[in-house]
């Protein structure tokens, strides 16, 4: 349907809500200034809560989240940006992105200045999403930055300084970090392709606008081709596009409209590997193994082996805090011995999940007829909101425990974390039922739909054993 002006609210066929929404998305193109004094409002307490605390002493056990800073900064980052950032992606799609995150905003301002350079091949590469959230996760675990101020400076600051060194050279007026290199970023995409809100693109309306005006076009900053764009994915929703050409509008979808109907057009097989080996394999061995008896008892039978043999050095070597914990004074060191196990455990996790949950997908692409990487990489979309909420339970699992070091009980965390696995997990059935129902509406539909049952079963299982089995 083409749309009228963006500005004049008379949208022929639209209902209130539908109308609210595009004026919603207009507003946001409109006030660019407000957005940006906001954006620089969350970058100056983006860069004290991650630079400051650095150089505090560590917090004594009287300390509190609402009298030290350090531990109101660890709570801000890990216990509400990042779990409730994440929510967002799947409620507003990448508003987060487009409107508040102070790496995005710093990255895209120093492109003001930029040498301009093209972004090369190598930097486009389809793998860094699981590339960067794999690095950044497994590091992160091996320096606890979740409990020290010092590695949030290195992971979450280095990031930053990455982010406008990549704005210096490449591009000028874009965000090329957050587009290619930004660890979170493939995990975004994913997410908000189940967003029930979404800019959207009337193809036929900008075919029959005129050509614009120089002075009404607008930059892309996340480097969209908005003309064409079909998904929620790259999209940064800044409204900077809304009412172009009387053709782009914020508006409604069907949270699985995207999965059902655009993914299949899309295959992309580096967010099949982000979804299988990070999200459902990587993040569940990260989370999983501070508390898993079998890291426990493979630490205990090699360390038994190596004494028993006269070595003793992977047990007594550390090494500086910025490679691996060394925190004598919080007895909390981890040995070469621990951080072995650590990575090692971890890896199995990725490998492990993601090759069984790669190999019931294929069992069900396979069921569907002849054998198509299209069809695979589409299936492997259907596990988003199980995915989605594995990594929400694991991060909000912090939150909670932040909460009960300032004894704070929060009521029916069992029963939500259960009630958030069912739901999940009954939206990936659904959305696999829809999917499969593209090549077959028989029993072969029903056969790949229990596959993909299968390899939610597994994902839920890993966080059964971590919420209630251990």
């Amino acid at each position: 349907m083409p749309l009228d002006d963006a500005r004049d609210g008379r949208r022929t066929g639209l209902g209130r809500l539908d109308r609210g929404l595009a004026r919603l998305g207009d507003w946001l193109g409109a006030h660019l200034r407000t957005i940006r004094a906001l954006q620089w409002a969350v970058v100056a307490v983006y860069i004290v809560l991650v630079a400051v605390p650095a150089f505090l002493p560590l917090p004594d056990r009287t300390a509190h989240l609402w009298s030290n800073l350090t531990l109101a900064a660890q709570f801000a980052f890990w216990g509400i940006w990042w779990p409730f950032v994440l929510l967002s992606m799947v409620v507003v799609g990448r508003a987060w992105c487009g409107l508040l995150c102070p790496e995005g905003t710093l990255t895209e301002v120093a492109s003001r200045w930029s040498l301009g350079r093209a972004v090369p091949r190598w930097l486009s590469w389809g793998g860094w999403p699981f590339v960067a959230f794999a690095g950044t996760t497994v590091y992160g675990q091996m320096v606890s930055v979740y409990g020290y101020p010092k590695p949030v400076l290195v992971v979450l600051g280095g990031s930053t300084v990455a982010a406008i060194a990549v704005g210096l050279v490449y591009g000028r007026d874009k965000r090329v970090w957050c587009r290619y290199l930004c660890p979170v970023n493939g995990v975004f995409a994913v997410l908000a392709k189940l967003a029930p809100v979404s800019f959207q693109v009337d193809g036929a309306a900008w075919a029959a606008s005129p050509r614009p005006k120089r002075a009404e076009a607008f930059t892309c900053a996340p480097l969209v081709a908005v003309k064409t764009m079909k998904g929620a994915g790259a999209c940064h929703m800044c409204g900077r596009c809304s009412g172009y050409r009387g053709a782009v509008r914020l508006a409604r979808r069907s949270p699985n409209h995207e999965i059902v109907h655009v993914a299949g057009t899309e295959p992309d097989a580096g967010q099949s590997i982000l979804i299988l080996f990070g999200m459902m394999g990587l993040a569940v061995g990260a989370f999983q193994w501070s508390s898993s008896p079998w890291f426990v008892e493979a630490k205990q039978a090699l360390a038994t082996w190596l004494i028993e043999r006269g070595i003793a050095w992977p047990l007594e070597t550390t090494l500086p805090w910025w490679l691996l914990t060394n925190e004598p004074a919080h007895n909390d060191v981890l040995s070469l011995l621990d951080g072995g196990l650590l990575l090692a455990y971890i890896a199995a996790a990725a490998i492990g999940l993601g090759l069984a949950l790669a190999a019931l997908v294929a069992l069900a692409t396979r069921v569907l007829g002849e054998w198509s990487w299209a069809r695979f990489h589409h299936l492997v979309q259907t596990l988003i909101p199980v995915a989605g909420c594995g990594l929400f339970l694991g991060l909000s699992a912090l939150t909670v425990g932040f909460l009960r070091g300032e004894r704070i009980d929060v009521p029916y965390v069992p029963e939500i974390r259960a009630l958030l696995l069912v739901g999940a997990s009954l939206w990936t059935l659904r959305l696999a039922y829809a999917v499969a129902g593209l090549s077959d509406h028989g029993p072969r539909r029903i056969a790949a739909t229990m596959a993909i049952g299968g390899a939610t079963a597994l994902s839920v299982a890993g966080w059964i054993l971590m919420f209630w089995v251990w």
